[in-house]
């Protein structure tokens, strides 16, 4: 599918003022190399203040810089999805795994976002208010009105709310209760230049996990894992540095660390799928009058139990 193309727009303040242009894109956007930033002020497709300029052009505090991106075909990726709460404020959908959740990279139509609101079109555009791997499946709330986008965040900043995932893990003998503190924050990845990991410097992050079924002839087992702490690919990185990487993940290894980089092999990316994480549960209080909501989205056969599976969950 080609889409059709997109503006982005940046502001400068007064940290990127008397920056040249160039360095602008090239500090900020590392996913395209300096010749190619360099390619495309020449040709016209970066503006700043509405006209064209020079790479070496200095910025000033209070400048618009626009840059148009062509139509490009975009990666194949799931794009329906099932609606598993709706109201006049909150919407709950069911994101499949491979389909991302906000633009980036080469994804812009084909992102959870762009479906949302072209399914719910409105003066108020749903807004996510948390988001989920490329990866992973299972729940994601939207806020559909200014004030439950602000309770909403204020219930999530002050841990308010319930997620509970469903993940299959390398390896048996867990404990039927157990609990991961490890902090995650950016460490070296030459690929992307830093990514989060399990690093004794990073934030302090909690993760609370039980053991559901272990299946010893696959060396896998079945876990469920609250998290109190929303950072980045928290619970792949927790259940790496707790010495059982999520099955089939192909970034996270046992240390909550990266994958050694070969460079005969294309680098693992975050976005990259494969690994088995389900976001299964979350509660929380309703932000216009506080009453209970339970949000459930059934998890895929590889994430339920013998029993579940027996009985048709």
């Amino acid at each position: 599918m080609t889409n059709r193309g997109y503006t982005y727009t940046n502001r400068i303040d007064a940290d990127s003022d008397g920056e040249t242009l160039l360095h602008f894109y090239v500090s900020r956007y590392t996913h395209s190399t300096e010749q190619e930033w360099r390619d495309r002020i020449d040709r016209g497709e970066v503006q700043l203040n509405d006209h064209r300029a020079q790479s070496e052009t200095r910025l000033v505090k209070g400048d618009t810089l626009t840059y148009r991106r062509e139509p490009w075909s975009e990666p194949d990726a799931p794009l329906s999805f099932d609606t598993l709460y709706e109201d006049p404020h909150l919407l709950a959908v069911d994101k499949p795994g491979g389909l991302p959740v906000l633009p980036g990279g080469h994804h812009l139509a084909h992102t959870l976002l762009a479906l949302v609101r072209q399914r719910y079109p409105g003066d108020v555009e749903p807004s996510p208010l948390h988001r989920l791997g490329r990866g992973t499946s299972g729940i994601v709330l939207f806020a559909r009105s200014p004030d439950a986008l602000r309770v909403m965040t204020e219930t999530f900043v002050e841990r308010r709310i319930v997620k509970i995932y469903r993940a299959l893990v390398i390896g048996t003998d867990l404990p039927d209760t157990f609990v991961i503190d490890h902090p995650i924050g950016p460490v070296p990845y030459a690929p992307l230049g830093t990514l989060h990991a399990a690093t004794s410097d990073g934030k302090a992050s909690h993760s609370e996990g039980r053991r559901l079924y272990e299946d010893r002839s696959r060396n896998t087992t079945l876990v469920e894992i609250s998290i109190t702490t929303g950072r980045p690919h928290q619970i792949r990185i927790h259940a790496a540095a707790f010495g059982h990487p999520l099955v089939g993940d192909p970034l996270y290894t046992v240390g909550g660390v990266p994958r050694s980089v070969d460079k005969n092999t294309r680098a693992s990316l975050p976005g990259d799928v494969g690994y088995h994480l389900h976001a299964y549960r979350v509660a929380f209080p309703h932000p216009v009058d506080s009453t209970p909501v339970q949000i459930v989205s059934p998890p895929p056969s590889d994430l339920r139990t013998p029993e579940e599976k027996k009985n048709g969950e």
